[in-house]
């Protein structure tokens, strides 16, 4: 990440300090994001206030089926996924749908920023990976955010809402590939701790 696009992120996540209300998940003390020696541990954090009344719904999208919800992100809120490691990809959904690719090791932990930005109708979201450098920085970010976890009513939610998350993916998943490989976000292995 570049100078001017880190200082843009750190305007961005100043810029508002309203927390988000937590919809179909719950707001934990505590979340364990040591992984085991076989996963790799991803923490998805939205740092800023801006456009606190709308969620962010965060999505690993595997080679075949439908996405798998990862968790719903409200407004300086963070939550920790548990997954594979090797090569995964996530979206993150508003008024549109980003995505970011991963190449994760197992037993490693990484952190992944749920950027924000006013859309025509409501907030936009994308995925900026945290790499290494940006870290000090980062776990200010991480400290003043609220852990929040899945539930059965946000698997009840994403179910419900599967057929307009597949329509969504399908209508930006052209435009993210449509991209030169060096601009789309990536979280490399060296990325984690």
């Amino acid at each position: 990440m570049t100078r001017t696009s880190r200082l843009g992120l750190l305007s961005v996540i100043l810029a508002c300090g309203c927390a988000g209300s937590v919809q179909h998940m719950r707001a934990v003390a505590y979340v364990d994001t040591t992984p085991s020696e076989n996963e790799a541990v991803i923490v998805f954090l939205r740092a800023s206030g801006g456009g606190f009344a709308v969620q962010s719904s965060v999505f690993e999208i595997p080679e075949s089926g439908p996405a798998r919800l990862v968790g719903i992100v409200a407004a300086k809120k963070k939550v920790a996924y548990r997954t594979s490691p090797g090569h995964h990809t996530f979206m993150v959904m508003g008024e549109n749908a980003d995505f970011m690719g991963a190449d994760l090791l197992p037993g490693k932990l990484y952190f992944v920023v749920v950027q924000v930005r006013m859309g025509a109708w409501k907030a936009r979201f994308g995925l900026c990976p945290v790499h290494g450098l940006e870290r000090d920085e980062f776990r200010t970010w991480l400290g003043d955010a609220e852990w929040v976890e899945t539930t059965h009513e946000s698997l009840t939610w994403a179910h419900a809402h599967a057929a307009e998350i597949e329509e969504k993916r399908s209508a930006y998943w052209p435009k993210w590939m449509s991209k030169q490989p060096m601009d789309r976000p990536v979280l490399w292995q060296e990325d984690g701790l």
